[in-house]
């Protein structure tokens, strides 16, 4: 498991965001303040993505969807990491 915070992996993969400044304004309507979530001003999101990397460091599945709303589900990535060892 990876924590960045402060999104520096996540750029260097590709699959960070910069929220807009409407969609900001949007969220916060809704409730929802990204500074305050994240600890962070930056108000980039993370596009969701699972890697798995093998013991030897090689990546053996990778699965990134721009859409938050289609996560993997839970049985694709157990089956990919039983595959991984």
């Amino acid at each position: 498991m990876l924590s960045d915070s402060d999104l520096v992996a996540t750029k260097v993969f590709g699959l960070a965001f910069t929220v807009d400044n409407a969609t900001i304004t949007k969220y916060k309507g809704f409730g929802i303040d990204l500074e305050k979530a994240s600890g962070r001003d930056h108000h980039a999101l993370p596009v969701p993505a699972v890697y798995i990397v093998n013991k030897s460091g090689k990546i053996t599945f990778a699965h990134s969807n721009p859409d938050y709303t289609k996560r993997l589900d839970v049985e694709t990535i157990l089956a990919e990491l039983k595959k991984a060892q």
